[in-house]
């Protein structure tokens, strides 16, 4: 399971080291197979090891190529999906579309949700996260089904 935020620079080959606390469960569990590719609604990419990206595919097949939003969303993940290899150093090389989509230079945050990673744009990222805090705080968490059971 991936938890945590880090801090990250990206080097002028679009190269980020992945942190050190990842590596063997990514090397161990998933033979350092990664797979980059956008978000569906905010301006990060999420980098899934291979085989938790070989279930989102399993999901994705079962979307239609007729429907336009349904066909909309598997062309965008699975267009901009790109396999990569943990290097022996523990570094990625995102790929430059990627990097242009999610505007990432030399700051940026890896974001450990689970079962996948969010990166972004250091100033993206704290934007995010102050939105994310007025959202929350907006909200009565009691009333909410599903988030009730995360009030104090």
């Amino acid at each position: 399971m991936f938890r945590g935020a880090s801090a990250i620079n990206m080097d002028a080959k679009g190269r980020i080291a992945m942190p050190a606390r990842f590596r063997d469960a990514l090397r161990n569990g998933h033979d350092g197979m990664l797979v980059l590719t956008v978000d569906i609604n905010s301006p990060c990419l999420l980098i899934y090891p291979l085989h938790e990206w070989e279930l989102m595919e399993t999901k994705l097949m079962l979307l239609s190529d007729i429907d336009p939003t349904e066909r909309s969303l598997k062309r965008k993940l699975l267009g901009y999906a790109q396999e990569c290899e943990l290097d022996s150093h523990g570094r990625i090389v995102v790929p430059p579309i990627l990097r242009s989509f999610a505007n990432l230079d030399k700051k940026t945050m890896l974001v450990g949700l689970l079962n996948k990673f969010e990166l972004w744009e250091e100033g993206a990222w704290q934007l995010q996260m102050e939105q994310n805090h007025e959202l929350i705080s907006n909200q009565n968490l009691a009333s909410h089904p599903r988030l009730s059971q995360f009030t104090l």
